[in-house]
């Protein structure tokens, strides 16, 4: 089975952790085996919490900047930039300048339990 979609029609659902975050599900665990494909997108001034997943992430940004916190550490992420974040490594979001940061985000299929930090 293959499926094929358009990522403007999939409609953006504002998520409650942060400031001005939604995610488009673009493939949810039901449609694929193994992955669940997510974009999120932070508005301009906004922020998703220091938190964890017991998942592993894939990211990969599509527009935008952000200060990202990885565990210790902070750099910026920009359109272009790939991103691997171990599953119950605490990481943060913070948009940089006027535009919305979007990224693409792929997780295994399985429960994910998130923790916010702060």
């Amino acid at each position: 089975m293959y499926l094929h979609k358009q990522i403007d029609l999939i409609e953006a659902a504002p998520q409650s952790a942060g400031k001005g975050v939604s995610m488009k599900m673009l493939l949810s665990p039901d449609e694929s085996p193994n992955f669940a494909m997510r974009n999120f997108i932070i508005e301009a001034g906004g922020h998703m919490p220091l938190h964890t997943n017991s998942v592993e992430h894939e990211q990969y940004v599509l527009s935008g900047r952000a200060l990202v916190q990885i565990g210790d550490e902070s750099f910026e992420a920009k359109a272009g930039g790939v991103l691997l974040i171990p599953a119950g490594l605490s990481h943060s979001y913070k948009t940089l300048g006027d535009e919305a940061y979007s990224f693409l985000c792929l997780v295994p299929k399985g429960e994910d339990c998130i923790t916010i930090i702060k």
